[in-house]
């Protein structure tokens, strides 16, 4: 099972905002967490599945991002962006038929502050994540949901889930 979540990029500056977070949408949200953005559920591969299947499922199911599981565990090993892979196979790095571990993108497991992002987290929360509040500065693009003990992948949130959210919600 899974046992990672949110977690900051290999970017990550070392030193943390000096002003605490303040949404902007705070108004909007009014109390909504995680499970209101109601995201689909996760698509997960494992680093020995062609990257062909993966840009087909992403494609299918109109998904910039994709966990990537252990085939026998099921721990989350990293994940596969979209964007990141289309450019690698531009750039003849990787092709159609090769396995999905040479473009993974790993996640770093120690010395890392891994952000717990399930259901019940609050959209304030979600945002600072995105914001950059638990990774040093460093913003976010995504969030993977997990169960509050991070034994499950259930989805992924991105930004733009969260920005659809405010754009559906009054003031």
């Amino acid at each position: 099972m899974a046992d990672i979540l949110a977690q900051p990029s290999q970017a990550q500056s070392s030193t943390a905002p000096s002003q605490p977070f303040v949404s902007k949408w705070t108004s909007r949200y009014r109390g909504a967490t995680v499970s209101d953005l109601d995201p689909p559920a996760a698509l997960s591969l494992t680093p020995s599945d062609s990257i062909s299947l993966a840009l087909m499922s992403a494609f299918e199911r109109d998904y910039t991002h994709l966990t990537i599981v252990d085939s026998s565990t099921r721990a989350l090993l990293g994940y596969l962006s979209m964007p990141h892979l289309q450019a690698l196979l531009a750039a003849g790095r990787v092709r159609p038929e090769d396995e999905v571990r040479t473009a993974m993108i790993r996640f770093r497991r120690r010395g890392a502050k891994y952000k717990v992002i399930s259901m019940d987290t609050p959209l304030e929360e979600l945002e600072g994540f995105f914001e950059g509040c638990e990774t040093g500065g460093q913003k976010q693009d995504f969030a993977v949901i997990t169960d509050e003990r991070r034994r499950f992948v259930l989805g992924v949130a991105t930004r733009e889930d969260l920005e659809e959210f405010v754009k559906r919600r009054p003031a």
